[in-house]
């Protein structure tokens, strides 16, 4: 038997381990859970590069992959106190930010709630749906699932818009998605946003409008979005196509001939190319063209539907991104000479 010195001893030894243990798991904890992720040596590496949870990866393997890395200093503790709080069956396969300020505990809270980083993916007002794919196609983090120039009808057959022409189906604005997301879900959101920025640009239509669809308000939008981008200048170039759509003139808009020249366009519009039909071109026939020949924007699909009043039905660009509007083809005459042709009277 143990002398009662030998057993002061032994208490003694247990109460300094209880206590060491106590010590190292209150540390351990509070670097869990309080602590910002940050180490001297390698923060901007930390706070950079995201923590990426591979389809298959346990939370054992994660716990030592942040180890590795040098953001957690006990991956055994890290993985009893996720099992304790119910997170480690529940993390989500992912990129996770590491974003200055951010705690372990935070950060796997993150994973199990699968906020993922997204990256953005701007569609510009003006791009034809051929410019739209090839942009989806060039960037790396985007899932090519379409091939190399898909036809536009496997496209829209993709995104369940079967049987509609593609060209102008894409809302311009900037969407987010998480690394590897398909091009077909993008496309198919930027559907659905331009779907419902149209209704509900066309619930909100003036009285009176020359269209009689919100597919024709979506193709003069278009035609809008390619003849200005001057934001208040919008409305006043609709006003003028309403204006020539009411009294039966043709729209005479130089950007329907280039998109229906096609490939066969090498930069310069000649006179020609005016006189040579095609169903896009507004000089030789009356009435919108067939499809939307080009994205528009929000705003542009506001103001096709919404044209500003006035007597105006023709506009020459000034040479400086700005229109000069006349109501008389006299006016428009000696604004063509002074700013395309530099004659002044």
């Amino acid at each position: 038997m143990l002398g009662v010195a030998s057993r002061k001893r032994l208490i003694l030894g247990l109460f300094v381990l209880i206590f060491a243990a106590g010590a190292w798991l209150g540390q351990g904890l509070i670097h869990i859970t309080q602590e910002p992720i940050i180490q001297a040596d390698n923060a901007d590496q930390i706070v950079t590069e995201p923590v990426v949870i591979e389809p298959g990866s346990s939370f054992s393997q994660m716990a030592t992959n942040l180890a590795d890395r040098g953001i957690v200093e006990r991956p055994l503790l890290l993985r009893v106190w996720a099992r304790l709080n119910g997170y480690a069956n529940r993390i989500q396969v992912g990129e996770y930010a590491i974003e200055p300020g951010v705690t372990v505990a935070a950060l796997v809270k993150k994973m199990t709630q699968g906020q993922v980083v997204e990256y953005p993916f701007t569609i510009i007002e003006g791009w034809t749906v051929r410019t739209l794919l090839t942009e989806l196609q060039q960037d790396s983090r985007i899932k090519n699932t379409l091939g190399t120039n898909p036809s536009l009808t496997a496209v829209m057959r993709g995104i369940d818009r079967a049987g509609v022409p593609a060209e102008g189906q894409f809302l311009p604005e900037t969407y987010y998605f998480p690394k590897d997301s398909r091009d077909i879900d993008i496309l198919r959101r930027a559907n659905r946003a331009l779907e419902a920025e149209l209704n509900a640009a066309w619930a909100q239509r003036a009285d009176n409008l020359p269209i009689e669809s919100a597919q024709q308000a979506l193709i003069l939008a278009s035609i809008i979005e390619k003849e200005t981008a001057v934001a208040d200048e919008r409305r006043r170039v609709a006003g003028v196509f309403s204006r020539r759509l009411q009294r039966g003139m043709r729209l005479q808009t130089d950007p329907t001939v280039i998109y229906g020249m096609g490939a066969a366009f090498d930069g310069d519009l000649r006179r020609r190319d005016l006189r040579t039909d095609t169903p896009y071109n507004t000089y030789t026939r009356h009435g919108l063209p067939p499809t939307p020949i080009a994205l528009a924007g929000a705003a542009s699909i506001r103001a096709a539907v919404n044209p500003a009043a006035g007597d105006s039905v023709y506009f020459v660009s000034r040479g400086d991104g700005t229109h000069v509007f006349s109501a008389t083809l006299e006016a428009h005459n000696a604004a063509v000479r002074r700013y395309q042709l530099g004659i002044t009277d």
